[in-house]
């Protein structure tokens, strides 16, 4: 799953919160017919033009991501027309409604988070290598 947000603030707090992102492992759930393992994976941030990043993560822990990331204020108001605009030109989707209970320890400051939108993955299965077979998340 991708989270598409603009970061906001003093840079060095930027690139903290960045850092901190990228060193968050997360498990990826695998299936092989009736088989379920996990592995561990790192999260990725991806640059995009005008500022724009993108969080990568499994979409098991999308609840939590969104709730570290603060998706639900609305701090800086873009209005309709100017978000729904961004939103096509990168190709995400709303915010979907999610859990608040859990989060994680990302140092933020006084950064502040522009939510955009999601972008979900299909699924994969491995041509080849040790996970040949199993189904997971394309990230």
């Amino acid at each position: 799953m991708h989270f598409v947000f603009i970061p906001y603030g003093k840079r060095s707090e930027v690139e903290l919160i960045i850092r901190d992102m990228e060193a968050q492992k997360h498990k990826l759930l695998m299936t092989k017919g009736k088989k379920k393992q996990t592995i561990w994976i790192q999260g990725q941030i991806r640059l995009l033009p005008f500022g724009i990043m993108e969080y990568v993560c499994p979409k098991e822990d999308a609840d939590t991501v969104l709730n570290t990331l603060r998706f639900t204020q609305d701090r800086y108001q873009l209005g309709m027309l100017k978000l729904g605009f961004m939103r096509k030109m990168i190709n995400v989707k709303k915010i979907p409604k999610f859990k608040t209970d859990n989060h994680y320890l990302w140092i933020q400051g006084s950064v502040n988070i522009i939510p955009l939108g999601v972008r979900y993955d299909g699924e994969i299965t491995d041509p080849y290598g040790k996970y040949k077979g199993w189904k997971h998340e394309a990230i």
